[in-house]
């Protein structure tokens, strides 16, 4: 092996394209844009949303709603859920339920901005629940059955 024989595979490097290099070349003359017209001048990109003139969709559609930025999501669990789940085994009655548990028990995916109890289905175990909001009904249920709720 010699450094002067070392070459690429043929068809590893494709010959640069030079447009605009005399009629033998195959791009003289229009350097491979066609005759006139729009695409054959400089600067003639036109817009990705552009419809033929006619009125884009983006402007034939009116804007509505609004997106608050600072709006709180808390993540929710129903009475009815807490009991199915202390009954499975995955929550223990005796202990807290926070945040931290149901995450640890899978039972939601993320902390969010806190924990919401809400009053679908029942309740008979004593639980004791920290929440950052609940339903007067969710707190009734839970003071029924012989537990508490507090704020966290």
């Amino acid at each position: 092996m010699k450094l002067n024989a070392l070459m690429d595979n043929y068809g590893a490097r494709a010959d640069v394209k030079r447009v605009g290099r005399g009629m033998a070349s195959g791009y003289g003359k229009t350097a491979g844009r066609g005759h006139k017209g729009q695409k054959a001048r400089s600067g003639s990109r036109k817009q990705a949303t552009f419809q033929g003139g006619q009125m884009p969709i983006l402007r034939r559609f009116p804007k509505f709603g609004f997106n608050n930025p600072f709006a709180k999501e808390y993540a929710t669990i129903n009475l009815g859920d807490i009991e199915k789940f202390i009954a499975s085994g995955k929550i223990d009655a005796k202990e807290v339920i926070t945040v931290d548990s149901l995450l640890a028990a899978k039972i939601i995916n993320r902390k969010m901005d806190g924990l919401k109890v809400l009053a679908k289905g029942e309740i008979k175990t004593a639980v004791n629940v920290v929440a950052s909001k609940w339903s007067k009904a969710a707190e009734e249920a839970i003071v029924k059955a012989g537990g508490s709720i507090k704020n966290n």
